[in-house]
């Protein structure tokens, strides 16, 4: 089954500073949807809109085409990674996995070297290993939406192309929506981009509207990394 998440209308206002309007972004089953941005334009704003942690002024969000009001969403239809850990401290990793009814040894086939780590507590492990390990709980969770906020930061090199292989794998069932610094990750992955820009969201046509938009310039993109956005377009 083919799910839609959109979000349209949105305004969002600081001390009578508009952060955001007339935002639209969509998000399907079977796409990565990238959302990009220069620092304060307002990305994890509209990701804490779309989960339901932050108010706006003024929004509609509609998965499936029914309108959603309640603030904080069902987590059988969207899942959020913020920036921050989400996870309790005292917490074991055994105790983690129970509470999201996953089952550790699959999380073990992709990242072997946490299978020692089972019975340690959250706190324990290192910035790098709880933030590989809340990805994961988000992307395998049963949703059918992810949202992730900066998933590649704090993430070694050998770690990268493992999650982003998940993210591809996962997609599948669900539609994630991500957003990180690290946007050359992010080219590789998506089937659709957003920048937004002077607080709107513009769907790119190419990789020459993230230079018209001030966001990087193409001779800094990476050489022929052919993700399905770039081959859709170029």
């Amino acid at each position: 089954m083919t799910n839609k998440l959109e979000v349209d209308g949105v305004i969002l206002e600081f001390d009578s500073k508009r952060v955001l309007q007339n935002v639209y972004l969509k998000s399907e089953t079977g796409k990565v949807t990238g959302l990009l941005g220069r620092n304060g334009t307002g990305k994890s704003c509209l990701m804490k809109i779309i989960y339901g942690e932050l108010l706006p002024n003024d929004s509609s969000i509609r998965l499936d085409g029914k309108p959603i009001y309640n603030e904080f969403r069902n987590p059988t239809d969207i899942m959020y990674l913020p920036q921050g850990h989400f996870i309790p401290k005292s917490l074991t990793i055994k105790t983690i996995f129970k509470h999201f009814q996953l089952d550790f040894s699959d999380f073990i086939t992709e990242f072997p070297e946490f299978k020692k780590l089972y019975k340690e507590r959250f706190k324990n492990l290192s910035g790098g290993e709880q933030r590989i390990l809340e990805i994961y709980l988000i992307l395998a969770s049963d949703s059918k939406f992810c949202l992730l906020d900066e998933p590649f930061s704090q993430i070694m090199p050998l770690h990268l192309e493992t999650i982003k292989r998940l993210i591809l794998k996962e997609k599948r069932d669900k539609g994630i929506i991500i957003t990180d610094h690290l946007y050359k990750h992010i080219l590789d992955i998506c089937d659709e981009l957003y920048v937004i820009d002077e607080g709107k969201t513009y769907l790119t046509k190419g990789l020459q509207d993230l230079e018209t938009l001030g966001y990087t310039r193409i001779n800094t993109l990476p050489e022929m990394k052919m993700c399905n956005y770039t081959k859709t377009y170029i």
